[in-house]
């Protein structure tokens, strides 16, 4: 049985989990998958489960330790595995062309050439194979820094481009934000065709964590609702993240 953390943690994964899942069923089973950035394999053990072959790549050792266990615990070790490296270098720990998926959740706003990156993992990619993307939205990002009262923070990521915004804001965390329009640009330079675009944690950040402990239901009822705006275009602006699932 879920435990309420658990629970509130579904309502910020449950659309991206829902998207990769549904693409892994359509492909057939004994997929490879490619996890960048992957860490302690919240995504990896549960595609693991589902059967398929998972390779997660981080740069720390510690949540490469703590896949290890968490493989082990869910009896999935010998479809896993751990390699310390990042999205820079992963060309050098993997085959090209050889994954079914690639997953790179949160990894790409923090390179400084994120075109390149895309290149970098259409080239792991068999023809035909599709990546999942999950990046920061830029306009969230905005509205977030305006309800903690950094109303010149603000107004300064308001203004900037994609290409400055990490480095506009002083006291920032240095992630790059993107519109749903520039995920959509980016992709097609790289040769990617759209298949899915999400709205991802569109109320999940906004709603505070007591209302969820305290009214019974209210998880499932704030995760029924992400997951009906989710496909709705108009929502892609206020969603903390912009999920695509692209094919090459």
């Amino acid at each position: 049985m879920e435990r309420p953390l658990e629970r509130r943690a579904a309502t910020r994964t449950a659309v991206v989990w829902e998207a990769c899942r549904r693409r892994l069923e359509q492909a057939g089973p004994d997929q490879t998958v490619l996890d960048i950035g992957g860490g302690t394999g919240g995504f990896a053990v549960r595609v693991a489960e589902l059967g398929h072959r998972v390779t997660v790549v981080d740069p720390s050792p510690d949540a490469l330790a703590a896949l290890d266990r968490r493989a082990r615990e869910h009896d999935v070790a010998g479809r896993v595995t751990g390699l310390q490296g990042d999205l820079a270098g992963v060309s050098e720990l993997v085959p090209a062309r050889a994954a079914d998926l690639v997953l790179c959740h949160g990894v790409l706003g923090l390179v400084d050439d994120p075109g390149g990156a895309l290149d970098v993992l259409g080239g792991l990619l068999r023809p035909g194979g599709a990546l999942s993307l999950l990046v920061g939205q830029h306009h969230a990002a905005v509205l977030g820094r305006a309800m903690a009262g950094h109303f010149s923070q603000a107004r300064d990521l308001l203004s900037a481009t994609e290409a400055t915004a990490s480095e506009t804001v002083a006291g920032a965390d240095h992630e790059r934000r993107f519109t749903a329009d520039e995920v959509r640009g980016l992709l097609a330079a790289s040769g990617f065709s759209l298949a899915e675009i999400h709205a991802v944690r569109v109320f999940t950040d906004l709603v505070p964590s007591a209302l969820l402990d305290l009214e019974p239901g209210a998880v499932d009822g704030l995760l029924e609702l992400e997951r009906a705006v989710a496909d709705r275009p108009e929502y892609l602006t206020l969603a903390a993240q912009v999920h695509a699932l692209a094919t090459r």
